[in-house]
């Protein structure tokens, strides 16, 4: 019997990089998964890979009433979840002077709204004890370039992790957060030429204290011991990130 069999488990943004890596973990220690995402064929992908314990369910972290239809669909599959894991989330690249208001907004919407209205609409189906993890960056400490915006969502999930665990105090559900660094989760290579991510990706690993990357999979097992191990600790963030923003 595996570590986490009868457990329940949403991950959204699970159909590629953390959340994949994550629904891969829970799935071969008998949890059930359900994992969303914008992309049909990722999902597909991902759930031929993750057999039969993972149901994917196509939503957009953005869309409120995309939350509303997922609650729906989880209380329907799962009844009770025992962990929420909100990751959906997206990068975006440009120079204060030139991030415009399109961008700013997408940036807010599904970094921020999202996982705000998707715990919101989750927390009540949860059992007793169970774990929510927000994907949260070094981005939201650190003073990084072509970044302002992306990092000002994840410095509110950070608000949110405190203010929603102090909140979620009365149900019994602890609220943390996961802070990646430089992780080689391909998702550089989805927003720049393969030439500029490469680039990117070398200069990251000589600036970080470890002098390389990190993987979705060192992300995953952090997610995972928030969700169901770190029974005693709430409203933290946890940095995955090779010391990059401790050292």
């Amino acid at each position: 019997m595996g570590k986490y069999e009868g457990k329940n488990v949403v991950i959204t943004g699970g159909g590629s990089g953390f959340g994949l890596a994550t629904a891969r973990l829970l799935v071969a220690e008998g949890a059930r998964v359900l994992i969303t995402g914008r992309t049909q064929a990722t999902l597909d992908a991902a759930r031929a890979e993750l057999g039969d314990r993972a149901i994917a369910v196509r939503s957009d972290a953005a869309s409120l009433s995309d939350i509303d239809a997922l609650a729906e669909r989880v209380k329907a599959e799962f009844g009770t979840v025992d962990a929420v894991f909100a990751n959906a989330g997206v990068n975006g690249f440009a120079p204060f002077e030139a991030t415009g208001e399109e961008l700013f907004d997408e940036l807010m919407a599904i970094n921020a709204k999202g996982p705000y209205f998707t715990v919101q609409k989750l927390a009540p189906l949860m059992a007793e004890g169970g774990g929510v993890v927000l994907t949260t960056s070094v981005a939201n400490v650190l003073g990084l370039p072509m970044l302002s915006a992306y990092a000002a969502t994840k410095a509110a999930l950070r608000s949110m992790t405190r203010s929603l665990a102090r909140e979620l105090l009365p149900s019994r559900i602890r609220v943390n957060a996961v802070s990646p660094g430089p992780i080689d989760s391909g998702i550089l290579e989805k927003s720049m030429p393969k030439e500029v991510a490469d680039q990117t990706k070398a200069q990251m690993a000589a600036d970080n204290p470890m002098l390389r990357m990190g993987t979705p999979p060192e992300v995953a097992k952090a997610v995972v011991f928030l969700a169901f191990e770190a029974t005693f600790t709430t409203g933290a963030e946890l940095p995955v990130d090779g010391g990059g923003s401790q050292l």
